[in-house]
C-alpha cells in the first residue's frame, strides 16, 4: 500500500481527471478498503478540496468547484502545456498579459525540478502578425460579459465604436446594437461575436474590442440555426465575402515564370505545383476577381491565365486601370495641398 501522501496524490488525480467516481471502483484503483478511502476522502475535505459524495446505487466521489482555489494537480504533460499557453498569452488579444505573467511565475515555483528545467529552456519570443498598426486589445471583462450573455442565451444589448471617428455634424449617437449572441470567437490575434441582429433581421460578426455592454441584458431566446452549423467555416465565409461557404468566391489557376519554391514562400493560400525548374502553376482565392489578379501581380513576372475567364478579364481591367493611372497628373487640388519639397 502506498504511503498517506502519495496515496492522496493519486487519489486527487483520480478526481481530477473524470466528473463522477463509483466508490468501489475508486478503493479498486487505489488499491485500498472502502473504509480508508473515506479516511482519504476527508483528509482531502481538511485540506480544501470540495469532495461530494454521490448519491446512487452504488455511491461514489466527486470533485465539486468551491468558493476558493485549493492547490492543484497537474501531470507532466499538462504543466508544460499550460506554461506554454501562458508563455505565448500575448498573442490572444485578450489582454490577459500581465496576469498570465504572474500565473507562470506562481506555477514556476511549484513545479519539481525535472518540469523546471523543461519550462526554463523552452524561451519563446512571442512575435505578433505584422501589421500598419498594432492590433486593439479586447477587454477580459467585455469578453466574460459576452460568453456569460452567449451561455445563458440572452438578448444583449451594445455600443459598438465606428472604425473610424464619425463627421462632427452634430448627428445624435446610434443607438444600443441589439443581438441575440450565439458564439466567442478568436482569430488572427482578434475576438469577434457573432450573433444575429434584431434590428437588422440578419447574421452579424461584431469587433469584439469596438463592443461596451449595456446592462441588463435581456431576455431568453431560443437559439437559431447558424448557416452552415459550423461557426469557424460561417466566420471564414464571412471575411471571404460569401455567407455559404468558408472558400473564397473567386479562385482561379496561373502559370508564373518561376521556381515553385519562389512562389509558395510568397503564398501560403495558395496551391503550388511546379511544372519545371523555372515555371510553376499557381492556385489562388480572393474576395473578388480584380483582386485575385492584383495577387498575381505581385510576383513581377510574365503571367499565363489557364482559368477561369473572369480571372482573363479582370486581367484586362487591372491593365486598363493601370495605363490609366501611368498617364495621369496630378490634379490642381492635389498640387496645391501637396506638402512642399524640401528645399535643397
Amino acid at each position: 500500500m502506498q504511503k498517506t501522501s502519495a496515496r492522496l496524490l493519486s487519489l486527487l488525480s483520480l478526481l481530477q481527471a473524470r466528473r463522477d467516481w463509483p466508490g468501489a471502483v475508486l478503493a479498486e484503483r487505489l488499491d485500498v478498503s472502502p473504509r480508508t478511502l473515506r479516511r482519504d476522502v476527508d483528509r482531502l475535505r481538511e485540506l480544501g478540496y470540495p469532495v461530494v459524495a454521490v448519491k446512487g446505487p452504488d455511491g461514489g466521489y466527486r470533485l465539486d468547484a468551491g468558493t476558493r482555489l485549493p492547490p492543484l494537480l497537474f501531470d507532466d504533460e499538462q504543466a508544460v502545456a499550460l506554461a506554454v499557453a501562458l508563455r505565448t498569452a500575448t498573442l490572444t488579444g485578450a489582454g490577459i498579459e500581465d496576469g498570465a505573467a504572474r500565473a507562470l511565475t506562481t506555477l514556476r515555483q511549484v513545479l519539481p525540478a525535472r518540469l523546471r528545467h523543461r519550462v526554463d529552456a523552452l524561451q519563446v519570443t512571442a512575435v505578433e502578425r505584422a501589421a500598419p498598426r498594432p492590433l486593439p486589445q479586447a477587454d477580459s471583462g467585455v469578453l466574460m460579459a459576452l460568453s456569460a450573455a452567449v451561455q445563458a442565451h440572452e438578448v444583449l444589448r451594445f455600443d459598438h465604436a465606428r472604425p473610424y471617428p464619425p463627421d462632427t455634424d452634430g448627428t445624435a449617437d446610434a443607438p444600443p446594437r441589439r443581438v441575440e449572441p450565439h458564439h466567442l470567437v478568436t482569430q488572427g490575434g482578434r475576438w469577434y461575436l457573432v450573433a444575429w441582429d434584431l434590428e437588422r433581421a440578419d447574421w452579424r460578426v461584431f469587433r469584439a474590442d469596438r463592443i461596451t455592454p449595456r446592462s441588463p441584458t435581456g431576455p431568453r431566446f431560443t437559439p437559431r440555426e447558424l448557416p452552415g452549423g459550423d461557426v469557424a467555416a460561417f466566420v471564414t465565409g464571412r471575411f471571404r465575402g460569401s455567407d455559404r461557404s468558408p472558400d473564397w468566391p473567386c479562385r482561379g489557376e496561373v502559370v508564373l515564370r518561376l521556381p515553385a519554391a519562389a512562389v509558395s514562400a510568397h503564398a501560403p493560400a495558395g496551391t503550388v505545383e511546379a511544372l519545371g525548374p523555372d515555371r510553376c502553376r499557381l492556385s489562388l482565392g480572393s474576395w473578388s476577381w480584380p483582386a485575385l489578379a492584383a495577387a498575381v501581380v505581385v510576383f513581377d513576372t510574365d503571367v499565363e491565365v489557364v482559368g477561369p475567364p473572369a480571372l482573363r478579364e479582370a486581367f484586362a481591367l487591372l491593365a486598363r486601370r493601370c495605363t490609366a493611372a501611368a498617364r495621369s497628373t496630378p490634379s490642381a487640388t492635389a498640387t496645391s495641398t501637396a506638402d512642399p519639397a524640401p528645399d535643397g
